[in-house]
């Protein structure tokens, strides 16, 4: 099939959550379907011509991220009825841009990985009036249940209360904005169940299945890299401007990390990841508290801590950071939500606490184990590796997708679009 991608950032290189999923989707689908892509430039980004997307992909072109102020973002929150994410990428050139590719090459599929895409997918696609292309909308996250979730989080902090009346605003935006997208969209793809669950709420009986985030089992595999047992490290990992992985980080080293110093001051914790934003800066006062900023490979951050937390509080989708450090083989605790629609089990493929008490007691189990004969590290790295080889390969997931088309562009007889 001919398919038009659409994407919100450069799929390559894949350094963070979206882009890996589109590079690894893009790659893959590559191998029996022609695929363009359409897809935004953040600034100081360039698409060169030795970027391997051109070798993968028929034709690839990039336009630059239309940059918003923070007034015309507020005023946009109090006056507009489009969510903030429905009007992030809005740019004249990218519409100009689809409607030249659509005209000139007859798409069986139009893809759109985002919700900030789906205003560039939804015009082009007819599908549903007895014509092509059809509409596939790949949902990254349930962006109305993040922004619930985000309010509820903050309306717990009185500093956090303008954030929190933000994401009210938002979350019922976005509950108008992503059901209509559901409706318009002939299948829908995403990460996890309970984020279709969520989906299915706004839009009962509509297309949606669920095709996980995977992850590289030859780029991540188990190192037996010397653990310093004596200045024992735990390391987060993640983009330090996206506001799940802010609050994540502040919870445990308020909440937690205190409790953790207590008994082994020695301690050290290492964030890992761009663009760490300013609230963060509190954190970097506390000499055992290091926040690295973007770096190269976060493999050997992963490889030399002696666990790897995922303190999440907030967010949705399948987290990527939570298949790298599995498929590392890296003994992991995370609270319940780090690894929703993730199928694991406290005390098999690791550790997994909801409160700060628990939290600590949890990363202090392991601490003293390394001190003994680590089986319990071993265990649980060895059970997470397991685990995602046998679910969570590329190689598995992405076949997924050629279902789907096959079930929208062909449907069988007697079938009804939804």
């Amino acid at each position: 099939m001919n398919i038009l991608f659409l994407t919100p950032q450069l799929p390559y290189p894949p350094r963070q959550g979206t882009t890996i999923r589109n590079y690894n989707l893009i790659k893959q689908l590559a191998q029996r379907h022609t695929i363009d892509l359409l897809t935004f430039l953040a600034p100081g980004e360039e698409l060169t011509a030795a970027n391997p997307l051109h070798q993968i992909c028929r034709r690839v072109a990039g336009v630059p991220q239309p940059m918003r102020s923070t007034a015309q973002r507020a005023r946009d929150t109090l006056f507009s009825a489009y969510p903030d994410m429905g009007l992030r990428l809005e740019s004249p050139a990218m519409r100009q841009q689809v409607a030249a590719w659509s005209a000139d090459t007859d798409y069986a599929l139009v893809q759109v990985e985002g919700i900030e895409l789906a205003q560039y997918g939804m015009p082009v696609a007819s599908h549903k009036a007895g014509r092509q292309p059809a509409l596939i909308f790949d949902d990254h996250n349930c962006e109305y249940l993040l922004q619930q979730r985000s309010a509820l989080t903050d309306l717990k902090r009185l500093r956090r209360w303008v954030a929190a009346g933000y994401s009210l605003v938002q979350w019922q935006k976005l509950r108008r904005y992503e059901a209509n997208i559901l409706r318009h969209a002939d299948a829908t793809a995403t990460v996890s169940p309970a984020d279709r669950a969520a989906l299915l709420a706004l839009a009962p009986g509509v297309d949606i299945q669920v095709i996980s985030n995977g992850i590289d089992l030859d780029l991540y595999q188990p190192r037996h890299t010397p653990i310093d047992t004596q200045t024992p490290s735990l390391v987060f990992t993640g983009k330090m401007d996206y506001r799940p992985n802010i609050d994540a980080a502040l919870w445990f080293g308020r909440a937690v990390w205190p409790l953790v110093l207590a008994q082994e001051p020695q301690a050290r914790f290492q964030i890992v990841g761009m663009n760490p934003h300013p609230r963060l800066d509190e954190l970097r006062t506390q000499p055992t508290i290091e926040i690295t900023g973007a770096v190269d490979d976060t493999r050997p951050f992963i490889h030399a801590a002696l666990a790897y937390v995922i303190p999440m509080r907030v967010g949705g989708g399948t987290r990527f950071k939570a298949l790298e450090a599995m498929a590392c083989g890296k003994a992991i605790v995370s609270t319940t939500l780090g690894v929703e629609g993730i199928p694991v089990h406290n005390d098999q493929e690791m550790l997994i606490a909801d409160t700060p008490v628990t939290f600590a007691q949890a990363v202090l189990r392991l601490i003293a184990d390394a001190r003994t004969d680590g089986a319990l590290q071993r265990r649980l790295g060895a059970n997470a590796r397991r685990f995602v080889e046998s679910t969570y390969s590329w190689d598995a997931i992405v076949p997924r997708f050629d279902q789907m088309y096959e079930k929208v562009v062909h449907p069988p007889p007697g079938h009804n679009q939804p």
